[in-house]
């Protein structure tokens, strides 16, 4: 039901974004996922399993984790108070348009 409703989710992007020209998946989404994203003609790549002794920075992970880490700083965001998909958007874009000014 879930691998459903990702492939659902990321189709509806594809068509609303056209410029995406693929994604980044678990380990999870391997085989499933991975054919759907590639029969839409675009990229995906499946990150490898994380090593179980030690810690280690994933790149890409890193730059989402930090992006929702800014985001929790923001009252409007913190708090999902939205009903509409398009309101959080335009919160998410404002607060980070926030964070940036404050950064010059």
């Amino acid at each position: 039901m879930i691998r459903l409703q990702v492939e659902k989710v990321f189709k509806e992007a594809a068509e609303k974004y056209p410029t995406i020209e693929g994604c980044c998946a678990d380990e999870d989404y391997r085989k499933t996922f991975e054919n759907f994203v590639l029969s839409l003609g675009k990229t995906i790549k499946i990150s490898e399993k994380i090593k179980p002794k030690g810690w280690a920075v994933l790149p890409q992970r890193w730059v989402v984790e930090r992006t929702f880490a800014w985001a929790n700083n923001s009252r409007r965001i913190s708090k999902d108070y939205k009903i509409l998909t398009s309101s959080m958007e335009n919160m998410f874009m404002i607060s980070h348009l926030h964070t940036l000014l404050k950064r010059l």
